[in-house]
């Protein structure tokens, strides 16, 4: 219980630095459309910070409570919010831009950006990511909910995300990511199913290494509170 606070505490800690350090170089000399219109808040990156920030700090303060109220509110949306979204979309963040990055960097991260953003930034924002997400796994089960909602949840909130970059487009004429300004608006629409697949598809995955990282008897106890009451 002790380490798991621990690292509850010390990811929340290390998300809010880095989220601040973000914010406060907005409106600073940035190479030309980084920050303009919607500041940070348009990139995926950014946000999935604010998501996993969100996350562990939920579970840090959810660790407080004693062991009886396990089931409680908080945590049944704490471990929900892990299981749809920053499970999901912290390993999709980290594998498309890796992925984009290798192909051709200028489309995801032009090398300007290096003068401003040094290299521990860019790593701390789409590297270690992933590694904090499986340490969770690791730390403790997760409850995760029926299939068909938790593809709802994702598929509304990729619908969102979808309609804010395009609307962001249409107000200042600038693509939130280079490489969107190549497709046309056929191909944007078969690389947000493509995306959405991938997203869906590690939802999938991050179920089936929590329950294999805890067994499928510990998983069911977890997820199936005990009944109170019951006589023989």
């Amino acid at each position: 219980m002790t380490v798991r606070r621990v690292y509850h505490i010390a990811a929340f800690s290390w998300y809010a630095f880095i989220i601040k350090n973000l914010i406060d170089m907005d409106g600073e000399d940035l190479p030309p459309g980084i920050f303009v219109y919607g500041g940070p808040w348009k990139y995926l990156t950014f946000l999935n910070l604010l998501l996993q920030m969100t996350f562990f700090g939920l579970a840090a303060v959810n660790d407080l409570q004693p062991e009886k109220k396990a089931e409680s509110t908080l945590s049944k949306f704490k471990d929900l919010l892990f299981s749809v979204f920053a499970f999901p979309v912290g390993t999709f963040v980290v594998l498309l831009f890796w992925a984009i990055f290798a192909y051709d960097r200028e489309l995801v991260y032009p090398a300007t950006i290096d003068t401003f953003f040094p290299p521990w930034m860019n790593h701390a924002m789409h590297t270690f990511v992933l590694p904090i997400l499986l340490g969770e796994v690791l730390m403790q089960p997760h409850v995760y909910p029926q299939t068909k909602h938790a593809l709802t949840a994702l598929g509304i909130v990729g619908l969102a995300y979808l309609s804010w970059i395009i609307w962001v487009y249409m107000s200042v004429g600038i693509w939130v990511y280079p490489l969107l300004g190549r497709f046309s608006a056929a191909g944007l629409v078969g690389f947000f199913f493509f995306n959405m697949s991938v997203v869906i598809l590690l939802y999938l995955l991050g179920n089936e290494f929590s329950r294999r990282v805890w067994g499928k008897r510990s998983y069911v106890c977890h997820i199936i509170p005990k009944k109170k009451g019951l006589k023989k």
